[in-house]
């Protein structure tokens, strides 16, 4: 879904619905309070964030996955498959599931290492685990009780924060703030803009997304650039940190499939604008394979700005585990 803007402000909309936020937070709270999580046999690392919408799990998942894999362990990841008609447990397979499939997130995760939707996290971890995961990294479920955590890892957008700091419908916490900071083993604040600050005991780091090396660079030629995520105007603001000269920015609804025909409309605005058509790793997935020439993907990876930290926190979950 994308965030209504009063989620940002404290306004009249916001207070209006606030009795329905309080009911919200409230029953999430008693989920926690009476539910008993699996405890499973490997270490379980969540990679969650406190509201709804794009903060940027899926690449601090991967980043944690890579620290996992130099330090010669198997990570599995674990998802919900959010966008795919499959439930399952199932493996992703690359050669022949679709966005349609497993969702987006997924098929990006599978890149890197071997990932498993299932709406049912628990039971999706015990088959990570059977498969031979040493650990399992879980992309989302921050707020789903029934998988106890290792290690929780909550990303935060550095500029939107927690937005107005109500639960949803009022604003786009997903729970009551204080309850899932009670969870929260570590925090990252990801993004060159850190102006969220959070008075806290837990370790916060910061981090950023930079170009890969492979990654689409900017060159003489604006770019038309368009996203379908959580939050399209960070991976906007991400471009122009990069560099880029942006003609026209697309915003679309979270996991927007999109048509021939909206794709093709696209294409026409980047030719009208002498423009490069750029669009995220996220997006590109969801193309139609035989309409997606033409189109150029920016690719992201998190920068640590404390590798030390980050290390010596999923260092910890290794030797408790």
């Amino acid at each position: 879904m994308q965030a209504p803007d009063f989620w940002a402000n404290d306004g009249i909309m916001s207070r209006l619905l606030a009795p329905i936020g309080w009911i919200y937070g409230l029953a999430a709270t008693l989920r926690w309070r009476y539910g008993t999580p699996y405890r499973a046999e490997r270490p379980i690392v969540c990679v969650g964030n406190l509201i709804t919408g794009g903060a940027g799990k899926t690449p601090v998942a991967l980043a944690i996955a890579d620290l996992y894999l130099a330090k010669g362990l198997l990570p599995h990841f674990l998802t919900r498959g959010y966008g795919g008609r499959l439930a399952g447990p199932i493996q992703v397979n690359l050669q022949t599931h679709g966005a349609a499939d497993v969702g987006d997130e997924a098929l990006l995760l599978a890149r890197r290492a071997p990932t498993w939707v299932s709406r049912k996290r628990t039971v999706g971890a015990k088959a990570a685990i059977a498969a031979g995961a040493d650990i399992v990294v879980m992309d989302d479920g921050f707020q789903n009780p029934g998988l106890h955590k290792d290690l929780s890892v909550v990303v935060v957008d550095g500029d939107y924060g927690v937005g107005n700091g109500r639960v949803m419908p009022a604003g786009p916490l997903r729970e009551f703030l204080k309850d899932g900071l009670s969870r929260t083993d570590a925090m990252v604040t990801l993004g060159q803009n850190r102006a969220f600050k959070l008075t806290t005991n837990m370790p916060t780091l910061d981090a950023s997304l930079v170009p890969k090396a492979n990654s689409l660079l900017p060159d003489s030629r604006p770019v038309v650039a368009f996203a379908g995520i959580g939050r399209p105007q960070k991976f906007f603001d991400t471009l122009l940190e990069m560099g880029f000269e942006i003609a026209v920015a697309k915003p679309f609804t979270d996991h927007h499939s999109y048509s021939n025909g909206e794709v093709s409309a696209l294409k026409s605005l980047a030719s009208e604008n002498g423009a490069r058509l750029v669009t995220t790793e996220k997006d590109f997935v969801r193309l139609d394979p035989a309409n997606a020439e033409g189109i150029e993907v920016v690719k992201v990876t998190v920068e640590w700005g404390d590798s030390a930290g980050i290390d010596r926190i999923l260092s910890a979950v290794i030797s408790n585990g």
